[in-house]
């Protein structure tokens, strides 16, 4: 009993990370690993590559909407620095392949992002694929609006880390 009342507990928003880099308890660690029955629409360790996976966003605000993720949990987009722009280069890359699979070739009709902490439900970093545009509703228009502070840009989180 004593060793309990000693024992020190988690601060909040600490990771409860495994030997090989994933959160236990973080949904996008799961999924990558296979453990929720996502599919993967690329799957990095299935290719030389193993940085990047790619699934469908579960609420689509696009008739096209796509999470790219690192396979390895590195805390939120907010934790991303200049040691990650290659990552998040592949995470881009990832997403322009799985469009262009999907027969969407216009990439000015297509927007990539990151929710900014806290507004994101899930602190892996994952950068939102959502295309065409001009098909996003109302409210997705409002989600995944430019310039706010709780969605920015590609270009603007590239330019924070350099």
């Amino acid at each position: 009993m004593a060793a309990a009342i000693n024992t020190p507990t988690p601060e909040i928003g600490t990771t409860d990370q495994t030997d090989d880099e994933h959160d236990k308890k973080c949904i996008f660690c799961k999924i990558v690993k296979g453990e929720m029955g996502t599919e993967l629409l690329h799957d990095g360790s299935l290719l030389t590559d193993e940085t990047v996976s790619c699934f469908r966003d579960i609420h689509p605000g696009a008739p096209h909407h796509y999470l790219d993720v690192p396979r390895k949990y590195v805390g939120n987009c907010k934790s991303l620095g200049k040691e990650h722009v290659p990552l998040v280069e592949k995470l881009v890359e990832t997403g322009k392949e799985i469009l262009q699979k999907n027969n969407v070739t216009d990439l000015n009709g297509v927007r990539f992002g990151f929710h900014w902490p806290p507004f994101c439900s899930v602190t892996h970093p994952h950068l939102h694929v959502l295309a065409p545009v001009s098909q996003m509703g109302f409210m997705s228009r409002v989600v995944y609006r430019l310039n706010l502070y709780w969605f920015i840009t590609l270009l603007q989180k590239l330019n924070s880390m350099s």
